[in-house]
């Protein structure tokens, strides 16, 4: 039998509901199997620096996991340079310290208290003193793919039509409604996260693991057997079946 291959949405600093996510895939049998974990660690929840202390201390472990790239994650590491840099893919007037990204939650989390209209040059300075260099090491070395099999996990997605070699690695973690609206066949299932939904979904050439932890809700935890998608809920496995969506509601607001 083929051994499954787990994937977990975008955690988004919450260390209880990964916590959860883990002991789900453990319970299934999978404490030593592969695990990809699709970005977006930090920003919004409560608990960034520690759900990176988790995933460091696994991989030092020698656990079989893949942790990819997400732009949340990518934020933080270029807000750590020397220089700060804002991502190029924000909407206009958008940087990691709005309030709607989530930079202020991930660094209150390494003890840095970020004040209204304070010069981001100060935050800067703090941060850089507070956030360990482990961490921004492992953000910095974060894979922005992995294929298995017929399998293709990435952040975001692909751009539809393009082959992989050509493929923008700013649209693997931050590309939306190209994807999202293409119905065509891919190469590979590709499973992704970053736009969350309220429930996991699987659209035929592709399987959304979003379920909007950064929001409030659950975490998404899968295992796939070859292209059988399954989720993994506290009663055990539920199967993913292909679906014909509507075009999906994206929320403008979600970075």
């Amino acid at each position: 039998m083929t051994a499954p291959v787990y994937a977990i949405g975008d955690i988004h600093g919450q260390l209880a509901q990964l916590e959860g996510a883990l002991a789900r895939i453990e319970k299934d049998g999978g404490a030593d199997a592969r695990i990809v974990f699709l970005g977006d660690y930090i920003d919004r929840g409560a608990h960034s620096r520690e759900v990176i202390d988790l995933l460091l201390a696994g991989l030092a472990e020698g656990r079989d996991w893949i942790c990819l790239l997400g732009n949340h994650d990518r934020m933080l590491a270029m807000f750590m340079e020397n220089y700060p840099r804002n991502d190029a893919r924000f909407p206009v007037g958008y940087h990691w310290l709005h309030d709607q990204i989530g930079g202020i939650e991930a660094l209150k989390s390494y003890g840095v208290e970020v004040a209204e209209d304070e010069p981001i040059y100060r935050v800067h300075d703090r941060a850089r003193a507070a956030v360990p260099q482990e961490h921004i090491q492992f953000l910095c070395e974060r894979p922005y793919y992995h294929i298995e099999g017929e399998l293709l996990f990435t952040h975001a997605g692909i751009k539809p039509g393009v082959p992989f070699e050509k493929q923008d690695r700013d649209d693997l973690i931050w590309i939306r409604d190209e994807f999202l609206n293409d119905t065509r066949e891919h190469p590979w299932l590709v499973i992704h996260g970053h736009t969350p939904v309220k429930k996991a979904g699987h659209r035929g050439n592709r399987v959304n693991l979003d379920t909007g932890a950064g929001q409030g809700r659950a975490l998404t935890a899968a295992a796939f057997v070859g292209r059988a998608c399954y989720e993994l809920t506290d009663a055990g496995r539920v199967r993913l079946e292909p679906e014909v969506f509507a075009t999906p509601s994206i929320d403008r607001n979600v970075v």
